[in-house]
């Protein structure tokens, strides 16, 4: 499979007062990918930019995918360009799916929404709908006119418990949260993504109500505050298992620029530490974690992989497997 395809602008319009959906079919006329409930794709905009967004509606629609992006007050210009410049007719060039945050089948899931954090958990309920698996959705909005796909949630996901809560009705997820996960349950799975401090409120409630980390599985769509190298960070070696190459990190770079200056390719998209196409194999070393694509439970297996644009070592030297 190609990393890089093109496809055409086959639709936009609005799924709430904030959000616009992009519809995208192959600009060969292909069927796309397949994916999976949870994946994302990188997006390359003709301005530059490269962004990333999760593919919502159903997985079994291969003619098209379906992105909702929203208007963000402080966007680093993606979501911007997408909402003023975006035009139906538009080539643009995608990656291939991939999933960091994929559906567990079997059991009962409950899937907690909040904001544009609705669209990987959509494609989830659509899975489970198609497959008679039982779930609940609940979607958490300030207000009515701000929730995505309303229509399709109140109308097409049949087998589930869907509804929409809406702050201003009293409805918030402060106010709600506790009651909607419920008691745990051995067979119940919890999906939930949204603005990061709401998924802080639901990771906290759910572990004040006794649901263990391995069944709590979240995705961020932006870090709490941005991850940058800083020159208060000490210096470390990285090290290459493959050729024995070394070399220093310091405080003010991160692995990722610093391997690009020897010459070495790394894979980098967000540069963010929340999409996961950098994670890298760890050989020796410890690492200091500040990704948020990867679990709690992944950042202390035995075997761990690395976030090269953000992440650092807590050991002096730390060897990696780009071949890995």
């Amino acid at each position: 499979m190609r990393d890089i395809f093109p496809v055409v602008v086959d639709g936009l319009w609005r799924q709430g007062a904030k959000n616009l959906a992009v519809r995208l079919v192959s600009a060969e006329g292909q069927p796309l990918p397949a994916w999976t409930p949870g994946a994302h794709i990188d997006l390359h905009l003709p301005c530059g930019l490269i962004r990333q967004y999760s593919l919502t509606g159903s997985p079994a629609e291969r003619d098209r995918y379906l992105l909702c992006i929203a208007r963000e007050s402080q966007s680093r210009g993606g979501s911007r360009y997408i909402h003023d410049t975006l035009r139906p007719g538009q080539p643009l060039m995608i990656s291939a799916p991939r999933n960091h945050f994929p559906l567990h089948e079997g059991g009962h899931v409950v899937l907690l929404a909040a904001g544009i954090g609705i669209t990987p958990l959509l494609a989830m309920a659509h899975a489970r709908a198609a497959s008679g698996a039982s779930f609940t959705l609940h979607y958490y909005v300030s207000r009515a006119q701000e929730a995505a796909f309303a229509t399709e949630i109140a109308r097409q996901l049949t087998g589930g418990i869907c509804q929409i809560h809406c702050s201003d009705e009293g409805q918030s997820p402060r106010q709600r949260l506790a009651q909607d996960l419920g008691a745990p349950d051995a067979d119940t799975r919890v999906y939930f993504c949204g603005p990061a401090g709401f998924m802080a409120r639901v990771r906290d409630t759910a572990r004040a109500a006794g649901w263990g980390e391995e069944q709590l599985h979240s995705e961020a769509f932006q870090l709490t505050a941005p991850t940058v190298a800083s020159a208060a960070d000490g210096t470390f070696t990285i090290t290459l298992a493959s050729t024995g190459e070394r070399w220093p990190v310091p405080g003010d770079k991160t692995i990722a620029q610093v391997l690009q200056e020897h010459g070495v390719d790394v894979p980098l998209s967000c540069e963010m530490g929340i999409c996961g196409a950098c994670l890298t194999p760890v050989r020796e070393g410890t690492v200091d974690h500040r990704d948020t694509v990867q679990s709690a439970a992944e950042k202390q297996a035995a075997e761990q992989h690395i976030a090269l644009c953000c992440s650092r070592s807590l050991s002096a030297n730390l060897v990696i497997d780009l071949a890995g």
